[in-house]
Formats: C-alpha cells, sequence, structure tokens
C-alpha cells in the first residue's frame, strides 16, 4: 500500500504533462516596429491576480506556456507607451492559443525608474545563512510547523530525543518573529509539532547571526517568520485539513485582517487534532552487579498518542502620526496529549535467572502558553530608526502519568532491594510555570550614504517554577521520596547591549562589523529545602565581522565570523529522576557548563547557486541522553554531559534547477568532517567521521491549475557523544489544484511515502559504557507504518480596496511586477 500514492502521482503526472496550452502572442507600436522587451501580465479576470508574467523578444513576441482554461486579461505596458487591458477567454484544449497582435501608442511623458521584481527562489543565501520561502511550497499547508523545519536544508530533528540540531550541531535558538521561544529543546519540539503551518512566509537558517540576535544558540538561530497581510481593505483565509495515516488528522484555521492607510487589524485562529502511534524495540545486554550479574534485556513498546491544539493570534498596528508606529499582539497556544504505551520486557540474568516486565502507561500533557508584545517604532526620516519593544511571555505545563506494571522472576517474586523503583502501581506528575518579561530597544542610523550604525540593549527577566515525582503505591499508601522528586525554582536576569556599523567599502565590497556582550546571572534552589543547586554569573564578549565581495560574471564572495553560546536550560540541570525502566532513570546534571562556539563561514554566490565552506569550534559541548552509573552502582543514569571539545568542517551547496518553464528543480548538501571527544564514559575517545545530508524538491506547473512537487532528503549516519545514530530516508509528494474563479485550493500531500521514518540508535559501539552496556533501540514511527496521507482545502475571500484607475503612466510603471 505504501508504493501506492507515488504509482498515482507518477501517473496523474505523465496524464497533465500531456494537456499542455501555450498562450503566444505579438506586441508592434503604431508604426508597425515590434516593441522590445515590453511587460505582459497574464491576470486572472475574476480578481486580478497574477498568474504569469513575461517579457517580448526582439521579434515582439511573447508567450506563457502551461496555461490552463479559463477567463484572463493580459496587460501590456512599456516604458514610453500606454498600458493597455485587453480580456482573453481560453477555452480550447489545443496545444497552441494565438493572442493576435496588440499595439501600444507611443506617449511623451517624462518615466521614472522602473522596478522589478523577481520571484523569490526557495533558497537564497546571506552571509549569515540560509532562507527558505516556504510559503508557496505545495507540502507547507497542512503540516505542523515541526514537518516544514524537518524538510529544511541543514536542519535534523530527532523525534525520539526531541531534539533539534542545524548542519549537524545541537544547540539551536528556535525564534518565531525573531522573539525566542523559552523553552528546553525537548518542550519546543512539542511546541512546534502541535502549531500549523499554514501561515509561515519563511524559514530563516541563521548559522552565523548578526550581533542584533540574542548570542544564545551555539549552532545558531532558526527563526520562523509569519505571514503579515499587506494588502487594504478586509481580507481573510479559511483553511481545513483532513488525513490518516494509521489514525486520524485534522486541521481547520482561519484569517481575517483589515488594513487602511493608518490602522492594520489581523487575527487568525488554528485547531488541529492528530492520533499517532509509534513502536519500540530494544535490546540490550550489560553488567548490573545489583541486578546479580550479566543481564540481557529484549523490550518491545507500542504506544499511541491524541494530540489536541488551539493557536490564537490577535494584534494591531496603528500609524497615528508621520513616523509613528504603534503594534500590539497577543499569541496563544494550547495543547494536550494523551497517550498510552504497553511495555512488554524480558530480563535474563546469567546464569539461569529469568525476570518478566509487563507495564501500562497513560499519560496527560497541557500546555497554555501566552505572548503579549507591544511596541513604538519612530522614523525621524529615512535615515533613522528607534523601535521600543515589552514582551510578557507565559509558559505553563502539567503532566500526570499512572503506571501499573509487574517485574517479577519466575517465582513471581519482586526482584531488586528499592521498592520505590519497583513498585507495581506508581503515578507521575510534573508542573512547570515559566514567566519572562523582555524589554529591548534597537536603533538604526545612515550617517552617510557608506556607513549604517545599528545599536541597542535588552533585558530579560525569567523565573522558572518546576515541580516533578514519581510515586509508589506501597501498603495503601502513596509515597514519595526525595531520590524520586523535583522541586526547584529558577531565577533568571540576561543584560545585553550590542552595536555594529555597515559599511559600503566600494562599489564592490560591503563589511558588517559588530559586537554584543552579555551578562547573565542564574540562580537555581530546591524550593522544598532552600538548598542552592547552582548559581551562574557569566559575562562574555560575542564579536562578529561580515564580509561580501561582487566579481565578475555575477559571483559575489562572503565571509562571516561569530562566536556564540549555548546555556544549560533547566532541565538540563535539575536534579530529578524521570522513570525509564526498571533499571534506568533521566535525571538532570547541575554541574553541566556552558558551550562556546566560534564560526567562521566562507561562501560564493552565482546568481541562485551557493557554495559555503563553514568551520567551528565549540568547548563543554552539552550532549543529551548520555548514559553513567549512579554512585552507587544501583542505577542507570540517563543524564546530559560536557563534551570537552569539539571541531566540524562542513560543505553546504545549494543548486537550483531550472529545466523549463513548468519543471524547476532544488537540490541541497550539507555535510564534512566532524571530531570530537568525550571524557564521561568509563574509556574516553575521540570520534572522527563524515557525517552528511542532503535534500531535493522538484516542483511541476501543469496545465488546468495543477501542480505537483515531490521532496524528500537523506540523513546519513551520525554520532553524538556516545551514541551512534543510523541514517534514514524520507520521501514526500504533493498535488495542488487552484480551482477557478478565485473558488480556492486544495491539496494533497503524503509524507514519508516509502516509509523509512525509523530511528535506530545504538550504545556501547564507540567505548565501554556505563554498566558495560551494549544497547540497540529502534523506533518506528507512524509513518513507517502507513504513509500520512493529507487532503486541504483554502480559499482566501474578502475585498481589497482598489487604486485609483485615472494614475498616470509613471505609476504604472514605477509599480509593474514580473515574475521571472
Amino acid at each position: 500500500m505504501k508504493y501506492v500514492f507515488l504509482l498515482l502521482f507518477c501517473w496523474l503526472l505523465i496524464c497533465v504533462v500531456q494537456a499542455q496550452v501555450s498562450l503566444s502572442g505579438s506586441v508592434i507600436a503604431t508604426d508597425g516596429k515590434p516593441v522590445v522587451s515590453a511587460n505582459i501580465l497574464l491576470l486572472r479576470h475574476a480578481d486580478s491576480v497574477l498568474v504569469k508574467g513575461a517579457v517580448t523578444n526582439d521579434a515582439g513576441v511573447y508567450s506563457f506556456p502551461g496555461v490552463v482554461a479559463g477567463e484572463y486579461l493580459l496587460r501590456f505596458s512599456m516604458v514610453g507607451y500606454s498600458t493597455v487591458y485587453t480580456p482573453l477567454n481560453i477555452t480550447t484544449a489545443g496545444n497552441n492559443v494565438n493572442a493576435g497582435i496588440q499595439v501600444l501608442e507611443e506617449i511623451k511623458t517624462e518615466l521614472k525608474t522602473v522596478v522589478i521584481k523577481p520571484e523569490k527562489p526557495l533558497y537564497q543565501q546571506r552571509p549569515e545563512g540560509i532562507v527558505v520561502n516556504v510559503s508557496e511550497n505545495v507540502l507547507t499547508r497542512g503540516s505542523t510547523l515541526l514537518e516544514v523545519l524537518t524538510r529544511s536544508p541543514g536542519v535534523a530533528v530527532d523525534q525520539r530525543n526531541n531534539s533539534i540540531s542545524l548542519n549537524g550541531k545541537t544547540g539551536v535558538t528556535v525564534m518565531i518573529n525573531e522573539k525566542p521561544v523559552r523553552m528546553s529543546v525537548e518542550q519546543v519540539v512539542v511546541f512546534l509539532n502541535g502549531m500549523s503551518a499554514n501561515d509561515i512566509e519563511k524559514i530563516e537558517l541563521l548559522s552565523m547571526p548578526p550581533a542584533g540576535y540574542d548570542a544564545d544558540g551555539g549552532a545558531g538561530v532558526i527563526n520562523i517568520r509569519l505571514k503579515k497581510n499587506k494588502r487594504q481593505g478586509t481580507t481573510g483565509s479559511i483553511s481545513v485539513t483532513g488525513g490518516y495515516g494509521k489514525r486520524e488528522k485534522a486541521t481547520g484555521s482561519g484569517t481575517l485582517s483589515y488594513a487602511s492607510e493608518k490602522v492594520n487589524i489581523y487575527s487568525s485562529f488554528t485547531y488541529s487534532h492528530n492520533r499517532s502511534y509509534s513502536n519500540m524495540f530494544i535490546a540490550s545486554g550489560q553488567h548490573m552487579p545489583f541486578m546479580g550479574g550479566d543481564v540481557y534485556v529484549i523490550s518491545q513498546d507500542t504506544s499511541r498518542v491524541r494530540r489536541n491544539s488551539r493557536d490564537m493570534l490577535l494584534g494591531v498596528d496603528i500609524t497615528p502620526g508621520k513616523g509613528i508606529t504603534v503594534g500590539a499582539n497577543v499569541t496563544y497556544n494550547g495543547s494536550s496529549a494523551s497517550a498510552a504505551s504497553v511495555t512488554n520486557a524480558g530480563y535474563n540474568v546469567l546464569p539461569d535467572s529469568l525476570l518478566s516486565y509487563q507495564g501500562y502507561n497513560r499519560s496527560v500533557n497541557r500546555w497554555n502558553n501566552s505572548m503579549t508584545s507591544i511596541y513604538i517604532e519612530k522614523k525621524w526620516d529615512e535615515k533613522q530608526k528607534l523601535t521600543l519593544d515589552a514582551d510578557y511571555l507565559v509558559f505553563k505545563n502539567k503532566a500526570f502519568a499512572d503506571v501499573i506494571s509487574t517485574f517479577t522472576d519466575k517465582h513471581g517474586n519482586q526482584p531488586g532491594t528499592d521498592e520505590m523503583l519497583f513498585a507495581p502501581v506508581q503515578k507521575g506528575f510534573a508542573g512547570t510555570k515559566i514567566k519572562v518579561g523582555v524589554f529591548k530597544t534597537d536603533y538604526s542610523n545612515q550617517l552617510s550614504k557608506k556607513l549604517k550604525l545599528e545599536t541597542g540593549f535588552k533585558t530579560s527577566i525569567t523565573r522558572n517554577e518546576s515541580a516533578s515525582g514519581i510515586q509508589s503505591f506501597l501498603n495503601g499508601n502513596w509515597i514519595e521520596s526525595d531520590q524520586t522528586s523535583n522541586n526547584i525554582i529558577m531565577h533568571e536576569q540576561v543584560h545585553a547591549a550590542y552595536a555594529s556599523f555597515n559599511a559600503v567599502l566600494s562599489p564592490s565590497w560591503r563589511a558588517t562589523v559588530g559586537a554584543r556582550y552579555e551578562y547573565s546571572h542564574t540562580h537555581m534552589k530546591n524550593a522544598t529545602t532552600g538548598e542552592d543547586i547552582t548559581t551562574r554569573k557569566l559575562g562574555k564578549l560575542f564579536p562578529n565581522v561580515f564580509l561580501s565581495k561582487k566579481m565578475q560574471a555575477g559571483w559575489e564572495w562572503q565571509f562571516s565570523y561569530t562566536r556564540r553560546i549555548s546555556r544549560p536550560s533547566y532541565n538540563d540541570l535539575a536534579s530529578y529522576v524521570g522513570y525509564s525502566d526498571p533499571t534506568a532513570v533521566y535525571t538532570g546534571n547541575p554541574f553541566l557548563k556552558p558551550a562556546v562556539a566560534d564560526n567562521i563561514k566562507i561562501g560564493f554566490t552565482h546568481k541562485k547557486y551557493s557554495f559555503s565552506l563553514l568551520y567551528s569550534r565549540d568547548n563543554n559541548v552539552i550532549s543529551r541522553n548520555q548514559l553513567t552509573e549512579s554512585t552507587d552502582r544501583d542505577m542507570l543514569l540517563i543524564s546530559p554531559q560536557n563534551l570537552p571539545k569539539q571541531d566540524f568542517v562542513t560543505l553546504q551547496w545549494l543548486l537550483p534547477v531550472s529545466v523549463n518553464e513548468w519543471w524547476k528543480m532544488n537540490y541541497g548538501f550539507t555535510g564534512g568532517l566532524r571530531r570530537y571527544k568525550v571524557n564521561h564514559t568509563k574509556q574516553a575517545f575521540t570520534q572522527n567521521y563524515f557525517g552528511y545530508s542532503a535534500n531535493f524538491n522538484q516542483v511541476f506547473t501543469l496545465p488546468a491549475g495543477f501542480s505537483t512537487e515531490l521532496s524528500g532528503w537523506y540523513n546519513a549516519r551520525s554520532f553524538d557523544g556516545s551514541r551512534r545514530l543510523a541514517g534514514f530516508f524520507i520521501l514526500n509528494a504533493g498535488v495542488k489544484k487552484e480551482l477557478k474563479r478565485n473558488a480556492g485550493i486544495f491539496q494533497l500531500t503524503a509524507s514519508d511515502i516509502l516509509g523509512k521514518e525509523r530511528y535506530l540508535i545504538n550504545y556501547g559501539l564507540l567505548t565501554e559504557e556505563a554498566f558495560s552496556i551494549r544497547n540497540t533501540v529502534d523506533v518506528r514511527t507512524e509513518s513507517a507504518v502507513f504513509p500520512i496521507i493529507k487532503l486541504t482545502y483554502s480559499r482566501s475571500f474578502g475585498s481589497v480596496k482598489k487604486e485609483n484607475k485615472q494614475r498616470n503612466t509613471t505609476q504604472e510603471e514605477s509599480s509593474r511586477v514580473i515574475r521571472e
């Protein structure tokens, strides 16, 4: 069944390509001579939405391949000539339609410079990173933010361990509209997986962010920019998605906006429902004296999750006077996830003891997140701008779990001496409340034609309250021990100031030199005992340099240097115990140090092609889910650890290929030599390897309003501390149909159509681990069982204020748009 969608996709592609319709015509002046480089726009007759654009050749001829039947307007314009609109009705099913000859009258009005705005490519290379323009991507609608992020070049998302890496490095800061998502990386993954991607405009993958960004995030910043209404009048949109994999999925969203010259009011709402499935198989061998000696384990876990989420946004921008803009918005995200998992495991303790474990776990996890923002922007002229921002963020999480299990030997007796961890009936709870207040100001001034100053400061104050624990039902009472509980309060202040100078050194040379200074003070204590857990004070300078040189034949050379930092999250530092299995627990590491990274990038771009070479040196890299032994050697601890040193040399290239007007491709590659040291294992070691990821995207623009997309990526084998992660390949496909008369769009997508999303993880292959463990974890996600297929319908509506039809020819030509 998993190949059915791919076969249908190929069949549809062959059928619709054979139905190509080509529209052509010519343009001449009143004297009969051809008009060269005239601008021809094909517009939908119902709403004047641009369909295609073309320019006449030396013979005055233009053509539009791949035009579907329908009613259109042809707009003819050229500097020095009058603009003409001609209606056109295409009903033929033939291969060629001739629109005839259009005559343009010459006028004698002095015209301003023509502005030509090309269509944005899927990928754009900048000195600070890569921009992915995903708004028109066929696979975007109906997806979650996390799914779209996973398809981006150089990004790897490990949903088994809830981690995000950029160019092979962990320690990524995720931002939405340049506002950091201030949660641990595990919580960020859950948060993004519950948000709809319908309103994404672009994703900025900034491996070398400038001084205006927070220094946190050693691997860089992933900034997700949402769409913002720019049209005057009342507009809106609706979108409905239904889908199925192993279980059902559904999403409904809508937007409503009003904009005038002085007021812009915008709002959006999304509700999503997703039932998913995963299966995990574990085979392990270890030497555990507290269990009696050598232990061999085979375990299987099946999980089913139901997740519902709601996203709301309401905002307003007001321009009360010249050069002044005031705005405010409120964002809310609420989600709930209920899960049920069944675990069956067998323990063979040599020489002859057999233990059996059966567990049933039901859990509920609820999130309520809100952010209130206000800003004031003042422009004195085209050179100076001052912006004041204030944000207040609240993140609340409550989680509950009930575990019923049996862990017995062949005689029905419970092994071990810890009744708390081996109790047959347990319940877990966790509650987190994070409050963040942020104030920042940014000022820019174009000091001269060749020099611009950008400066500002920022203050953020965070209070985090986190409590969690495991209670065991023993002798008719619920009992909780200090070993299985956690009650932490964290206070953190981060103060930052930055300055950056952008200089035009010559017509071909550009330079940006800046620095950011950050001082942070973090204090964590046990709220129950009052005992200090950790206190950190750190003040550090983070310089950055950007150089670019435009060369002949469309080439551009770029050089970048930045210094970044990755601070441990409160989850990383907390001393708590989270249940994994009868012999292992999750916990934090209060001795973690922040990781500091120095990054260098040399890049070359040629038109739409880009090539980059990056080098990074990281000290005290934070590597999560590493294995160590407890002090008494009676428990396996899964916790974050510092790696002393890490060096990456990475090659990255992006290659867009246009086969013809209706077939466009994009190929990307990120990979290179990687080296790091590990010293928390029984035997320290150094790991060297070649790691890489590759992705591709193919878009076909077809007749009858159809377009299709085929995309995929491959993440090669990689290593994280003492873990080895196997590579895997994902292939996605989608078909989009634009209905006539602005009646909406249908999109059919299938994710992981070959069923290859599988996480295969090994411990103990690189060196001797805690308890001499050798472990294989095989996680099969929902799409590995059956492809996730979704059907989406979306439509835009509303009245847009029309421009004055009596505007002069200068205005016509100054605002014209060409799709290239």
